[in-house]
């Protein structure tokens, strides 16, 4: 009886503590997407879409003792208000869409749902997490520009034992599209056919040399694709006058199993870029992406210049299924990426916070883009970006936090990417339920 009693009491102040730290949150967003092609036959990758996104995001607490167990679970449904493709738009039933999926026929289905459950075990400072993920590391980053964000399945280990010290690890199966409910293989742009693979493995960590200076390396191996080292360097520097913001990256790709053979190649393992006819290396990952940004702040203001240097065949390769996906590249934009092979970007953006001028919630950001050098059968292509984008969230009352979101861009160029306008509209609120 006494044993009994005394673990019951145990298991109830685990469970407390497993209930008293978690949280519950509910997402709202709105999303208008209009996207224009300018330079095409039909109106086959136009889009003018409208929907509404719930997420509900479960994140508990840890069970009390050495080692402590949880649970997070990410419910998301998307509900179409308008639009959202067309009769006669390709794909097959299920094919993701902009915002929504589509239907064999073209047509946008009126409501899509998805559920990630993650299960997580913490010792000391080391915590593994397995099940739904939602990476941000340099070699793997989930994409959220849409109705719902993209999600991968999947196994991760974050430890922060040593001080200054964030190592990371894992091995990645799947991953949910933005506008699907289905899991699918990982791939890399140019992949054909059945070509696919159900193991991404990562690894790495930052090391925070100072308080100001932290120094980045991860490794990513997508299995018969390629294998990417990750070198990187940020440094904040406060000036008598305003701060500076230095940020340096360097990939460096090479190609992995069937990508690094004739034989593999031909069963669709390849990748974008640019190889001479003949080329018995056609289609097999080589690439060397380095970049620099440069930010200064002062009083609300804040001015950016970087340049990026693709080098190699291949265009850079990162995990891309083709329904959308980011890349860590200071050049992933609004529309484009600028990751072609032989590419060369500059970049200069600018942004402001009205509340220097009393009007805090408000931000404004316009980004120009401009990369020529893109290799190509007929000779050196070039392409430019304008992205504008204005924010404004309410900073008290009954609805403090409602957000709202305007981004406009426009894309131009001689490549085989058409010239495209487009504007999102997007208004969201988080409604925190624990």
């Amino acid at each position: 009886m006494a044993a009994a009693v005394t673990l019951a009491a145990i298991a109830n102040q685990a469970t407390a503590a497993f209930i008293e730290d978690s949280k519950a949150t509910l997402n709202l967003r709105n999303f208008y997407y209009d996207r224009n092609d300018k330079n095409t036959d039909d109106n086959r990758s136009e889009a003018r879409e409208w929907g509404q996104a719930f997420q509900l995001n479960y994140i508990s607490g840890f069970t009390e003792g050495t080692v402590g167990f949880g649970v997070d679970a990410l419910g998301q449904l998307g509900v179409r208000l308008d639009g959202g493709g067309r009769a006669g738009k390709a794909g097959t039933d299920r094919t993701p869409g902009q915002l929504f999926p589509l239907e064999s026929n073209g047509s946008a289905v009126d409501n899509f749902s998805k559920l990630g459950v993650t299960g997580k075990v913490r010792f000391s400072k080391t915590e593994a997490r397995i099940g739904t993920l939602q990476p941000k590391l340099p070699v793997v980053t989930f994409n959220d520009g849409r109705l719902t964000p993209q999600t991968f399945e999947g196994g991760q280990i974050t430890s922060n034992e040593i001080e200054g010290l964030t190592l990371v690890g894992g091995q990645l199966e799947h991953a949910v599209a933005r506008a699907s409910s289905d899991e699918t293989s990982l791939r890399i742009g140019g992949a054909k056919g059945a070509a696919d693979s159900n193991k991404f493995y990562f690894a790495g960590g930052d090391y925070k040399i100072t308080d100001d200076l932290t120094a980045q390396y991860y490794y990513g191996n997508l299995e018969d694709f390629y294998k990417q080292h990750f070198l990187g360097l940020i440094h904040n520097w406060k000036l008598p006058t305003g701060s500076l913001k230095t940020d340096l990256r360097y990939f460096n790709s090479s190609s992995d199993g069937k990508n690094g053979s004739a034989s593999g190649r031909a069963e669709g393992y390849v990748s974008n870029g640019y190889w001479s006819a003949g080329d018995s290396k056609s289609g097999e990952v080589d690439n060397r992406t380095w970049s620099a940004l440069f930010t200064y702040s002062l009083s609300g203001h804040a001015v950016s210049a970087g340049y990026q240097q693709v080098s190699g065949d291949s265009a850079f390769p990162f995990l891309n299924q083709g329904d959308g996906a980011s890349a860590y590249l200071i050049t992933d934009r609004q529309i484009g990426k600028f990751l072609s092979a032989g590419e060369r970007t500059w970049l200069a953006e600018y942004s402001y916070d009205f509340a220097e001028v009393g009007v805090p919630g408000l931000k404004t950001t316009i980004t120009y883009l401009s990369g020529d050098n893109i290799d190509s059968a007929t000779g050196d292509k070039k392409e430019w970006e304008r992205d504008f984008r204005l924010d404004y969230t309410l900073q008290e009352g009954t609805f403090k936090g409602l957000g709202f979101s305007w981004r406009n861009a426009s894309l131009r160029g001689n490549t085989s990417t058409n010239d495209q306008d487009e504007n999102r509209l997007i208004v969201s609120y988080s409604l925190p339920l624990l």
